[in-house]
């Protein structure tokens, strides 16, 4: 992984001007091959190549059977590969494994009253990532969130300032490293290479928040099958992200259990007359639901609509009363702004969106992805934010410190990093990162 660069979208692929983004999540696993295109306002991607199935294999952003979750890559990477008439090597992942977290740590060093250079820059860049070396986590993301040069705070970039010391603010994305890399061990078997991570709430948060939501403060929470995630951003960049193990596929359960039917059948019935929300005609509204018996004289059984969304909305108020107390834990009310959107595959059963500005007490929006020149409707729908995200982030990320496939921290480099200043030093630091990184 590169220090303080990016990898370009051009440089993945295998291809000058191609690449490809890989999505694998509990519900589907989704690759889009994208070739980037000169347009007047600069590179703009357009889809040419597409595959989609069901996961198998995976449960909760991690890998529980490696063969199969291989298989259905191998699928999915072959039908985009076909498509696109052109082959990838290297895949950029995105994935909710090892459920991404966050942390944000300030670090200060004084410069004496002359210039700030790009050494002085990377060294208190440095001095952050080594504090956030965790045993047993792999870093993705790292980006400065503001810059502070003696006193002047709000900097965007302190380079050529003068002042006796330059603070900056670090916000670091990393996973639990063995569920990551279990899932980078089945992309590998598919021949392919990672050639970076990208953590999925960060990506559909790039999907579907506008400009000015950033920049003025906004929540995404990206609700999936097993896991519901969320990003916050503040200042046009990303300070938060953090998931929870609750998703669509716990609301088809309890509509299973609740009516004594087959999953699949549940999974029917809460795409077709579920909602969040009680309507004026839900208790004379009835509903069909086959047994779970396999007596062929079992007859189809009957219930209100009523029932139905009373079995539903407990589940996803609790999901929106965890991400409130995730975000109070977190010290995000106000940063995380009066903006709330939802996006990802559970977000679209009616009444979600009312009911989670109830709970939050935001102003909220059902996200639909931005726009991708080659992307048919049918793969435009908030069930495929992440992956649309991955492809809009070379465009509209912002600018990070770190690029290429995760490394993982062992207990060995922790220590090796974490030892006293008067020992490693600043520039100790900094080989270290360069070199491992």
């Amino acid at each position: 992984m590169g220090l303080f660069s990016r990898k370009t979208a051009d440089a993945a692929g295998g291809k000058p001007g191609f690449y490809a983004a890989l999505e694998v999540g509990a519900a589907k696993t989704v690759c889009f091959i994208v070739k980037m295109e000169a347009t007047l306002t600069g590179p703009r991607p357009r889809v040419v190549g597409v595959g989609h199935h069901s996961s198998a294999g995976m449960r909760a952003g991690g890998v529980v059977d490696i063969d199969a979750a291989a298989s259905v890559i191998r699928a999915v990477v072959d039908n985009a590969e076909r498509m696109a008439r052109h082959a990838v090597s290297e895949v950029s992942l995105v994935t909710t494994a090892g459920s991404p977290a966050s942390e944000r740590v300030s670090v200060e060093a004084p410069v004496s009253g002359r210039e700030v250079s790009e050494r002085d820059r990377n060294r208190v860049l440095s001095a952050g990532l080594q504090q956030c070396a965790r045993p047993g986590r792999a870093m993705l993301h790292a980006m400065p969130v503001s810059w502070r040069v003696d006193d002047n705070r709000g900097v965007k970039d302190p380079r050529g300032m003068a002042g006796r010391s330059l603070a900056v603010e670090l916000h670091v994305i990393s996973a639990n490293a063995d569920p990551l890399r279990n899932l980078m061990n089945a992309v590998a078997q598919c021949r392919l290479e990672v050639s970076e991570v990208i953590a999925s709430p960060y990506a559909a948060a790039l999907s579907v928040l506008a400009g000015d939501e950033a920049l003025l403060g906004a929540t995404v929470i990206d609700m999936g099958a097993d896991t519901t995630s969320l990003a916050v951003f503040a200042d046009g960049v990303p300070v938060h992200v953090d998931m929870i193990p609750v998703g669509g596929n716990h609301v088809t359960r309890d509509i299973a259990r609740g009516l004594s039917t087959p999953v699949h059948a549940a999974e029917r019935i809460k795409a077709l007359y579920g909602s969040a929300l009680d309507s004026p005609d839900d208790d004379r509204a009835m509903i069909e639901a086959p047994p779970v018996a396999t007596d062929p004289d079992s007859g189809m059984n009957q219930y209100p609509r009523a029932m139905l969304n009373a079995i539903i909305r407990p589940r996803l108020e609790e999901i929106f009363e965890l991400i409130r107390d995730r975000l109070d834990a977190a010290g995000l009310n106000e940063a995380s702004g009066r903006i709330l959107v939802l996006t990802g595959g559970a977000s679209q059963l009616p009444g979600v969106v009312e009911l989670a500005g109830r709970v939050l007490r935001r102003q909220t929006r059902l996200g639909r992805p931005a726009a991708i020149a080659g992307l048919g409707d049918a793969l435009a729908g908030p069930g495929f934010a992440a992956s649309t995200g991955s492809l809009a982030r070379h465009a509209r990320a912002p600018a990070e410190i770190l690029s290429g496939p995760p490394r993982f921290i062992t207990a060995a480099s922790a220590r090796r990093v974490a030892r006293p200043a008067s020992q490693s030093g600043p520039s100790a630091i900094w080989r270290w990162f360069a070199e491992s990184f």
